[in-house]
Parts: structure tokens; sequence; C-alpha cells
């Protein structure tokens, strides 16, 4: 009866180890940093709505303050949703009405166009 057993567990994790995954499924694309000519072209707009450069790292970096914790959460549910489906997600720290952000591309080791993808959809959000 041992024996059994130890064979439908076995089975179940034979079905379980060929399921396809959507991480299995998805499709990775190198990140390369930011031209110094696009740095200076993407960068200016969300520097002026008060996106500031971190010192010592290629990333950037912005501090949000809502009305509330619910307010703050909400902002960063949608922010996080985006992220997803971007397989890039933020740097944050909350407490409570407050949300630090902080976007750099780990694969390429600096800021690419997913950063300045995702740091427009954030603007566009916390209005």
């Amino acid at each position: 009866m041992g024996g059994r057993s130890i064979g439908v567990v076995t089975s179940v994790f034979r079905r379980v180890a060929v399921q396809p995954t959507r991480y299995l499924a998805t499709k990775r694309t190198t990140m390369v940093k930011l031209t110094e000519e696009q740095r200076k072209e993407v960068l200016t707009p969300l520097l002026t709505e008060g996106w500031k450069l971190v010192d010592g790292r290629d990333a950037m970096q912005k501090s949000f303050q809502f009305k509330d914790f619910n307010e703050a959460f909400g902002f960063m549910t949608r922010v996080a949703l985006k992220a997803e489906k971007m397989n890039h997600h933020p740097e944050w720290f909350n407490v409570y009405n407050k949300v630090d952000i902080t976007l750099s591309t780990h694969d390429c080791g600096g800021l690419s166009q997913n950063d300045i993808t995702l740091a427009k959809f954030i603007e566009t959000v916390k209005k």
C-alpha cells in the first residue's frame, strides 16, 4: 500500500512538472541602457515632473504623497498591475500616505526604455 501511495504522489508530481506556466512561456528581451542622447530626450520631461536621478547609481526616484493610506495603496495597486504586465518591477517603499519609487533596470545595470515607459505610466496614474 505504501508503494501505491508513492506512485500516486510521483504521478501527481509528473503532471505538475510538465504543466506549462506563463513564466516559462514569457519571452525575455535583452534590455539596454539608455544612450546619452536618449537620456537627454526622454528624461527631461520626467525631471520636470519631479523625478530625480539617484546619486551613485543609474536610477531615478520620485516621492508621492496621497490623502490617506487607501489612496496610496490604490496607486500602488495600479502601478503593480502595469509593472506585472511589463515584467518590470519598481523598487518602492510605503508608509501610510507616502510612496517612494525608484526605477532602474537590473538586467542592464541602469536606466532603460522600460523605466521611462513605467515612469510615464506612473505620472498618468498619480493624477
